[in-house]
């Protein structure tokens, strides 16, 4: 053995290949600091050996590298400027080393190979990749840029502007499209990739590779002209702006970082990676988008943890209640080969069903995401049925009727008569107490909500609703199959709205009363899409909910959180939902909807609506940007704040991503809470006490004065 740590060693074989073979003692093999270390003390211990005449380099995993360890990165990122750029530029320095290594390198990745991973593999001379490789550098996911080296030896290895795309998108590449890129030297079986490897290196070996040229490309300055460059260059800025917008650094940075690098060799490219990669490690948005990855890790371990606690199978699904979302529901089972059966009072509600789930296919369909053997499949795993003993074999029956506690009640308590004694019943309401819900029910235990998100194809997020009565075998039995669902399951307690739209109502009163106070609707959801980054302001966002649905749902919230949530006077939902604008369900809410002239829908703003509101509003008047985002944003803030005091939620990472995975929060800004924090609890408190004036929804807790005077973290 030439080398022996605890996640990577070296052996010689008889042929004078040395085989660095990288083995984590934990799940999957990743760059912590530790690997980096090993990886420097095993390229030294190569170059210091004798008779080594190539290096090949392998995972003795099911995958190559997945990446750095994000884990690191809080404490690390919270260091010093002169200390990240420290850090950063001897860890890319150790992968210089491994380039410089005096005989040829070879490469050969199986599964992933994604940021660091990749990066590894571009400091070898020759790659080879097996047919289930994935490969690609995706830091701008996380509001970063390649930092050991991938913007320096990708651009000359496969070109600029392919490279940029890479970098800038973060999508992974198959084996065979990086090969047709360039990135990649060679493709073979899984079974064949270390012989296949061995005998390429051989090669390079035996000078039937020129692999020294290969090398010699990667210390060079970029092979472009001033033209060349210059179309290169702009086009990819021009390409970064309209994709990634402003809020999101890392992907400007990259180009910049690439073009300032062109005419450079390694060490001025490398020095102006290391500087960029710095400058955004720094960016609240790269600190929002790690703790998004940090997060949803948290909120996923702590799913698969309940998953593995369930006792029950679920082999059968049943959904009461066809229509789009029942339909949508039944999709998801089916697409993921649950047998599902769809029932309906209403032979027109099973047929709406089975289109919505149709539809869901063809579009699919049409964009090469869905073949024709999976369509007939999942059509053939939704069984429509009026009859209810079709359900009686149905492991986990999800209801889905029309949202009033007394129908629901009732179509409950039929189910519970007519499935097995260990059947799973959930509702999936949006709005509805669980425990209310359960008193029509023998066997609560039983029982809990699992809110979907419309639609529910494309909404990741499945609110799980624990009922007092609800046993922990239900709870687990249900994050088991909402994760064979392929969604995002997060538990939380009974409460009004729950979690999302218990913090999403008060974010509608803030915007009520500041269109009371004589805001233009329109320039409050202008500032909340292009300035805040959610993807609806809080008027479009109303229309898409519907007005009759925010307006029996905000009388849910009132009636069951009256201190804070009371019906507003004059609220303008209810004045349209009054007059029957009811949004994008007929066509006409705060905007008018209909189609422009070449046919494309068109949203304009409604003028009935402000003949409506006019007699009810403040003299029109303007709010700084700054005012109207504390005015609508501070009351989502605060009762959050109040559901992870109060236990519905377990922790602030989970309430970040229920409001990212089902509302669409801003992934700059990292979730509800990261969004305080970046502010500063001190400076939210202030913030929140010039508003107090407006009503208890702007008024904080004790909790959050006591921590923001205590110095305490949300993320502790």
């Amino acid at each position: 053995m030439m080398y022996e740590g605890k996640s990577l060693s070296v052996n010689m074989t008889d042929d004078g290949i040395a085989e660095l073979v990288f083995d984590a003692q934990g799940s999957v093999n990743k760059f912590d600091q530790q690997t980096v270390a090993e990886l420097e003390q095993a390229t030294s211990a190569i170059v210091s050996a004798d008779g080594v005449k190539g290096v090949l380099v392998r995972s003795a995993k099911s995958t190559f590298i997945v990446g750095a360890d994000i884990t690191e990165f809080t404490a690390l990122f919270a260091m010093p400027d002169a200390e990240v750029l420290e850090w950063v530029t001897k860890t890319s320095q150790v992968f210089d080393h491994f380039e410089d290594i005096p005989v040829p390198t070879i490469v050969a990745i199986n599964g992933f190979a994604l940021g660091g991973g990749c990066e590894m593999a571009l400091a070898g001379d020759l790659r080879v990749a097996d047919t289930t490789a994935r490969i690609g550098l995706p830091e701008v996911k996380l509001g970063l840029m390649p930092g050991f080296g991938g913007t320096v030896r990708l651009p000359r290895i496969i070109g600029s502007d392919n490279a940029l795309e890479w970098m800038t998108t973060g999508r992974d590449r198959a084996a065979q499209k990086a090969l047709d890129e360039g990135a990649i030297d060679a493709v073979t079986s899984p079974e064949n990739l270390h012989s296949v490897a061995r005998q390429m290196l051989k090669d390079a070996i035996d000078g039937k590779i020129d692999w020294q040229g290969r090398r010699a490309q990667k210390l060079a300055p970029l092979t472009l002209n001033t033209n060349e460059a210059m179309m290169s260059f702009s086009t990819a800025a021009a390409m970064v702006a309209a994709q990634a917008g402003k809020h999101y650094p890392a992907p400007h940075k990259m180009v910049e970082t690439v073009q300032k690098a062109a005419a450079s060799g390694r060490a001025g490219a490398l020095k102006l990676e290391n500087e960029g990669f710095v400058a955004l490690a720094k960016t609240d948005a790269c600190q929002a988008q790690v703790g998004i990855f940090l997060a949803d890790q948290l909120v996923k371990g702590k799913g698969k943890k309940m998953a593995k606690a369930a006792t029950k199978e679920v082999k059968q699904h049943a959904v009461l209640g066809a229509g789009i979302m029942g339909g949508g529901i039944a999709y998801q089972g089916a697409v993921k080969g649950v047998p599902t059966i769809m029932k309906d009072i209403a032979q027109p509600a099973l047929d709406l069903g089975l289109a919505e789930a149709a539809k869901i296919l063809s579009k699919g369909m049409e964009r090469g995401k869905v073949n024709a053997q999976t369509m007939a499949s999942t059509l053939n795993n939704i069984v429509p049925t009026l009859d209810m003993n079709a359900i009686k074999d149905a492991d986990l029956v999800i209801e889905a009727v029309v949202e009033n506690p007394n129908v629901k009640a009732a179509v409950l308590k039929e189910t519970e008569e007519t499935v097995a004694d260990d059947a799973i019943i959930c509702s999936n309401t949006s709005t509805i107490s669980i425990n209310q819900l359960a008193q029509s029910l023998s066997k609560p235990e039983r029982f809990c909500g699992m809110h979907f998100f419309n639609p529910v194809h494309k909404m990741p997020l499945v609110e799980i609703i624990r009922g007092e009565k609800t046993s922990d075998s239900t709870i687990a039995a249900v994050v088991a199959s909402t994760l064979k669902m392929g969604k995002t399951p997060i538990v939380v307690n009974d409460c009004p709205g729950f979690l999302v739209n218990r913090v999403l109502f008060p974010y509608f009163a803030g915007f009520s009363r500041l269109v009371l106070d004589g805001a233009d609707f329109t320039a409050i959801d202008k500032v909340m899409e292009k300035v805040f980054g959610w993807p609806m302001g809080p008027a479009y966002l109303l229309d898409v909910v519907g007005m009759d649905t925010a307006d029996h749902a905000s009388g849910v919230m009132s009636a069951g959180i009256p201190e804070r949530m009371q019906k507003i006077d004059n609220d303008p939902v209810t004045l349209l939902y009054s007059n029957q604008r009811l949004g994008q369900k007929n066509g006409k809410g705060f905007y008018d909807y209909g189609k422009d002239k070449r046919g494309r829908p068109s949203k304009t703003p409604a003028q009935t609506a402000y003949d409506l509101f006019a007699p009810h509003v403040s003299e029109r008047k303007e709010f700084s940007k700054e005012e109207i985002i504390a005015r609508v944003m501070t009351p989502m803030a605060n009762e959050a704040i109040r559901c992870l005091e109060e236990g519905i939620v377990g922790s602030a990472a989970e309430a970040d991503m229920a409001l990212l995975y089902g509302l669409g929060f801003p992934p700059f800004r990292g979730g509800i809470f990261r969004y305080i924090e970046a502010m500063g609890l001190d400076n939210f408190v202030k913030l929140a006490d010039s508003y107090a004036s407006l009503g208890p929804v702007y008024q904080i807790s004790d909790g959050v004065r006591e921590m923001a005077a205590s110095g305490k973290s949300y993320f502790a």
